[in-house]
């Protein structure tokens, strides 16, 4: 008596399509929850490369408008520390005219 090994082609080829299929919707939902189109090198070496990049060229470009608006403000109150002082002298200049014409 023979052994005999029997094998459905039909349904490892399902198998292997329902795991590749799994597989995409996996990645799918992780695209969709995360938000982001590359998740990881893997999904695209080149396109994680350039984000990155503009990624540090965003964080640099943020840190200067936040230094120009400290530049702005410091500015600002220097001129108002100027404009007193003006009007500190004006006033000066007021008294020592008046003070010349009681003498």
């Amino acid at each position: 008596m023979g052994f005999r090994i029997n094998n459905n082609i039909a349904a490892l080829t399902a198998q292997g399509n329902l795991n590749k299929t799994n597989s995409g919707l996996a990645t799918s939902i992780e695209r969709l929850s995360s938000g982001l189109k590359i998740n990881r090198g893997a999904d695209d070496a080149a396109g994680l490369t350039i984000s990155e990049k503009l990624r540090g060229q965003i964080r640099g470009l943020n840190r200067a408008i936040l230094n120009a608006q400290d530049g702005i403000s410091l500015i600002q109150t220097a001129e108002g520390a100027l404009n007193e002082d003006a009007s500190i002298l004006n006033r000066m200049r007021e008294l020592a005219i008046q003070s010349q014409d009681d003498a």
